[in-house]
């Protein structure tokens, strides 16, 4: 627990308007006390996991849709006889004295103000990936939960997978040599989100403008409000933002965690649509640290449209494939196996999905000890940056023909051989590249100390893209 001179100099710190509550002000049972904020998918999954964990109490939720709200509430009633207050705004949230920590699934570009929020009021943060929307915005909610002492943990379930903590350390341990290579896999099957002719009229249930929050006022042209904000990247960050950061996550825990990459590249496009969405649906992107070489797959086309059949990577769709001197391991959540390089079964290791991070969120809010986060804030700050770095690189480039993209894979071979397969699945699309173009983003150089771009074409641009504008009364503060 925090000691009350340290609550009181904390306090003393905070430049927000909510009163800070010390963590000591729990239940009188020692239940930590807590509020579910977005109602929607994830959400729904950690109110099971709140009422699943012992020394956790569901007391609120919070939504600025008014009828997802009153649905989530009586679902609750419903299952687990218990009821719960409902709350819209998160800010009136923040001033109840009777919770100690918050549970953010709201949409990315929400993350790092309401964590930040959290922080300053005095609350512990449990926050969904990517834990931020930008990078700047991820190293302000780093400060913030150093100064006013907070426990802060990200949605990374693979970091409590258990067949994952045996296999990651048995191969950083060298038992099938050193790591030749690592490549990271988002093969989710996605739709076309439409197009409709008319800006969209937000539900009367929605605040909109408390949904907005942050991020700039835009018309949407796509027929439905949530969810689909992922593939606008005013409000979302594409699938490399999306399934993407627990597949960035990975590869930087099996390279032993390393900091920001030095070199970035992304090439891809939004592909067979015609939607209105702007975030590719297929895309190719390196990182480079200065040694083992890193590529990300994301493909969100069906591999085949009229048979609706799934695309793979050696068996593999969602995941990590490590490939090392004597053997290659291809796995994720859940756990993975081995194989020797003729492609025999070596060994498995069998996961569990990561069922005991929620838990370990509780503990460390009762231990006050930062060994005890399952996914550490700093960390997952810079796996979520992967993320954005490949974005960026991706926004900053231009319009190529196949024939330029097809010249410039052929320089790499596993490069060439990656871009072959989404040639080949285009083909299958019977996409026309000469009018959906592939678009060939720079190679950028990033410093880790400087959290900036410091080479490669257009590259003071690109660093422009680390921060957004925000709009009034949703600042994200500068935290020193």
């Amino acid at each position: 627990m925090l000691s009350r001179r340290k609550f009181i100099k904390t306090s003393a710190l905070a430049t927000s308007a909510f009163a800070i509550v010390p963590s000591w002000a729990k239940a009188a049972n020692g239940d930590i006390r807590i509020a579910v904020v977005g109602l929607n998918g994830r959400g729904k999954s950690l109110i099971k996991d709140v009422f699943r964990t012992d020394g956790a109490r569901l007391v609120a939720v919070c939504d600025v849709d008014s009828a997802v709200l009153a649905e989530r509430a009586a679902d609750i009633d419903k299952e687990y006889g218990v009821t719960v207050d409902q709350i819209s705004d998160y800010r009136k949230l923040l001033e109840r004295k009777d919770i100690d920590a918050v549970v953010l699934t709201t949409p990315n570009y929400w993350h790092a103000l309401q964590t930040i929020w959290g922080c300053q009021a005095g609350k512990d943060v449990y926050v969904e990936k990517p834990v931020c929307h930008t990078v700047w915005e991820g190293r302000q909610m780093v400060n913030a939960a150093k100064k006013y002492g907070r426990i802060v943990q990200a949605g990374f379930q693979n970091r409590s997978d258990v067949g994952l903590n045996e296999a990651f350390p048995w191969i950083q341990a060298g038992n099938i040599g050193d790591i030749k290579m690592v490549r990271g896999l988002c093969y989710r099957n996605r739709a076309s989100i439409g197009k409709i002719d008319k800006p969209l009229v937000p539900p009367q249930s929605v605040d909109y403008d408390m949904w907005l929050g942050p991020c700039e006022h835009q018309d949407l042209y796509r027929p439905k409000l949530h969810y689909d904000w992922h593939w606008d990247f005013n409000t979302g960050n594409g699938d490399m933002g999306n399934q993407g950061p627990h597949e960035l996550d990975l590869l930087r825990w099996v390279l032993g965690d390393p900091d920001h990459p030095q070199k970035i590249q992304s090439f891809g496009g939004r592909f067979g649509w015609n939607d209105a969405g702007d975030t590719p649906n297929m895309c190719i992107t390196t990182f480079d640290w200065g040694g083992v070489p890193v590529l990300f797959e994301t493909r969100n086309l069906w591999v085949n449209p009229e048979l609706n059949s799934a695309p793979n990577f050696k068996g593999s769709r969602v995941g990590v494939i490590v490939t090392c001197e004597d053997g290659e391991f291809r796995g994720g959540r859940g756990g993975g196996i081995v194989y020797d390089n003729k492609g025999k079964k070596m060994k498995p290791f069998k996961g569990d999905g990561g069922f005991d991070h929620f838990p370990a969120f509780i503990r460390a809010v009762n231990s006050r000890k930062e060994k005890d986060v399952a996914a550490h804030l700093e960390s997952s700050y810079k796996s979520s940056c992967l993320a954005h770095l490949g974005n960026i690189s991706y926004l900053q480039g231009e319009q190529s023909s196949v024939k330029d993209i097809a010249k410039y894979a052929s320089k790499d071979a596993i490069l060439d051989e990656a871009y072959g397969r989404y040639a080949d699945q285009l083909g299958v699309w019977n996409i026309d590249t000469e009018k959906e173009h592939w678009t060939l983003g720079p190679k950028l150089d990033f410093d880790a100390k400087s959290e900036k771009f410091t080479g490669g074409q257009s590259h003071k641009k690109a660093n422009k893209r680390l921060k957004r504008n925000y709009r009034e009364k949703y600042e994200v503060p500068a935290i020193g």
